[in-house]
């Protein structure tokens, strides 16, 4: 047992950069391509995906620091911290009691549900199982049953597939990505959010506020550039978190370059993605004798950062997120790790709002007060979680939780049942 979790520990931490093209490059080969050809999809991917994190990385590092100095700024004094996902990814691998079976599993359910069109999904987004992991690791750990947290995190899985069928369209109709969905568990828990888009789209008064990178740039010519609007949102974060004037212009530069690299990225993954997708589904079609062109390929739910408005509404909405954990009655959740994860966590809502980043936000900070809820009930689990695997909390802390996965509303959801089970 101990050498399996080794072996997939080991294999993980090769990264998205790495499993993607060995994934990749290996469907290639079992849906009939020539090697050549599916060694150059699997490392176009690769190089893609290379591109993307970086971005993301250029992001997460000045959102960081920004977020811990608003925090600073404003004195707040909330005693559950949010670790943020690389410390909670690491907390549920370090469970080996379940980690050692969530990826056979994981893929067995997915050949299960493909076989029996209960998903169009074939999900190659290993790495991001490691929501699934924490879902099983959660319920084992409040309930001491290993087959509990299995069946909690089959579950979980059999829920972020089918949010990804449920939201394929908007994948391929919004973001221009036929053929790719994303399971991954933290966008997927913030779907909800696609009935609040429709309900303010029908609220009078609401409906009529419209704000997309397209009117925008409509109205203010080349100062609504999404270039120009990455450069003044980040500004403001910058003087929100007390930047000097030179920290000020880092950060909006900053944004600027993420505004314009992450869809440049995008298009160079689709480039790669689109050939292997076109021989499942011929593969697919010779062996079941129909049609399977909504057959998707399930990814990283970084691809969903390409349009400007996800980025735009992310950046609103970090200020937002610490203003509603300090206003919110009943959090103890103090935002800080998952901050730069904003981003990924309303992907779906932005894409429901064709990009409209005043329904965005709205339906976005809704579903944050939601989350910081979970993650604030859901905090004395996490933390047992925690010191049992030997994780240190940060200073100050009493409890930690995360608003990824300690806020995941449908971890929060499987996980209460399970507690009223126990």
């Amino acid at each position: 047992m101990k050498g399996a979790v080794e072996f997939f520990q080991a294999f993980l931490n090769l990264g998205a950069t790495v499993i993607l093209p060995v994934v990749i490059f290996l469907l290639g080969l079992l849906f009939g391509q020539k090697p050549g050809r599916a060694f150059r999809s699997g490392l176009t991917i690769g190089v893609a995906f290379v591109g993307i994190f970086l971005v993301v990385d250029l992001l997460t590092k000045n959102l960081g620091p920004a977020a811990q100095g608003m925090v600073e700024r404003l004195g707040v004094d909330l005693n559950v911290i949010d670790v943020g996902w690389p410390a909670t990814s690491s907390i549920a691998w370090a469970n080996t009691a379940i980690a050692a079976w969530i990826i056979p599993i994981g893929l067995a359910v997915n050949v299960i549900m493909l076989i029996t069109k209960t998903t169009k999904v074939m999900n190659v987004d290993i790495w991001n199982f490691w929501h699934f992991t924490f879902m099983g690791a959660i319920v084992y750990t409040m309930s001491g049953s290993i087959i509990q947290g299995l069946i909690a995190a089959v579950l979980f899985q059999i829920v972020a597939l089918k949010v990804a069928d449920w939201t394929a369209p908007i994948v391929s109709d919004f973001y221009g990505m036929p053929g790719v969905s994303s399971a991954t568990g933290s966008t997927m828990s913030y779907a909800p959010g696609i009935f609040l888009v429709k309900l303010i789209q029908k609220t009078p008064g609401l409906k009529k506020l419209k704000a997309d990178p397209e009117t925008i740039q409509k109205h203010f010519g080349i100062f609504g550039d999404s270039m120009f609007i990455g450069l003044i949102l980040g500004g403001i974060i910058g003087l929100l978190a007390g930047y000097d004037a030179g920290g000020v212009l880092n950060i909006g530069i900053s944004m600027a370059a993420v505004m314009v690299l992450m869809p440049r990225m995008v298009k160079l993954l689709m480039e790669g993605l689109m050939p292997i997708s076109e021989s499942a589904r011929e593969w697919l079609n010779k062996r079941f004798g129909e049609k399977t062109n909504d057959i998707t390929i399930g990814l990283d739910a970084a691809v969903l950062l390409g349009d400007p408005s996800v980025i735009a509404t992310a950046l609103i909405l970090t200020p937002l997120t610490i203003l509603i954990a300090i206003i919110l009655p009943g959090n103890a959740v103090l935002p800080f790790g998952d901050l730069a994860t904003i981003p990924f966590i309303v992907a779906y809502i932005v894409g429901a709002a064709r990009g409209n980043v005043v329904h965005s936000v709205i339906a976005g900070a809704i579903m944050i007060a939601l989350s910081l809820w979970c993650a604030t009930d859901i905090a004395p689990t996490f933390t047992k979680m925690a010191e049992t695997a030997n994780i240190t909390l940060p200073e100050g802390a009493v409890q930690v939780s995360s608003i990824d996965q300690g806020g995941n509303i449908v971890n929060w959801i499987i996980w209460k049942i399970f507690s009223l089970w126990n």
